[in-house]
């Protein structure tokens, strides 16, 4: 497989994630790219993949209703979310052709969230660019600094840690 460039709309994104909505939060994928050929199974050549992906804030949004009627604002905790599922597509040059032939089915559970900061509110209307790079990588744990956007605006922040385990498997920890 050559190292190129992913672009993934909403029937690819829906293949490799199991979230649906209300939780499936993300919309697109713009980008996955890496420093090394993305088939490559070494964990050391994942680090300093990256992914961009997108999520469109509507003020349909479901968690609106209640956070906050008055001054809605995205919650923290569904941003973190969302850049969990976007990272989550580092692996996904590797994994989607055995997920895809039902060789391997696999869940990317979120285990570490570490130097979280919200800069700014995330509102109905809002295009949220996140991008998540791979800064560690031992077989099932990887790591990620994640960061979002709304235009250059830097929203919010945070590290992530994951681990990848297949749904063989009951235990996540």
């Amino acid at each position: 497989m050559e190292n190129k460039n992913y672009h993934l709309e909403q029937k690819l994104i829906r293949e490799f994630l199991p979230h649906r909505y209300p939780f499936l939060l993300v919309d697109r994928i713009l980008e996955i790219s890496g420093p090394h050929p993305m088939d490559d199974e070494d964990p050391k050549h994942k680090v300093g993949i990256k992914v961009v992906g997108l999520k469109n804030v509507t003020a349909n949004e479901p968690f609106f209703q209640g956070h906050f009627p008055d001054i809605p604002i995205m919650p923290g905790v569904l941003q973190i979310e969302a850049m969990a599922q976007v990272a989550s597509f580092a692996m996904y040059p590797l994994m989607i052709e055995k997920v895809r032939a039902n060789q391997e089915r696999f869940q990317c559970a979120l285990v570490g969230v570490d130097n979280t900061r919200f800069r700014h509110p995330v509102i109905p209307g809002d295009v949220l660019r996140f991008e998540a790079i791979v800064t560690g990588c031992r077989k099932i744990i990887w790591t990620f600094s994640c960061k979002a956007y709304v235009g250059d605006k830097l929203v919010g922040e945070a590290d992530l840690m994951a681990n990848l385990v297949s749904s063989a498997v009951k235990s996540i920890f």
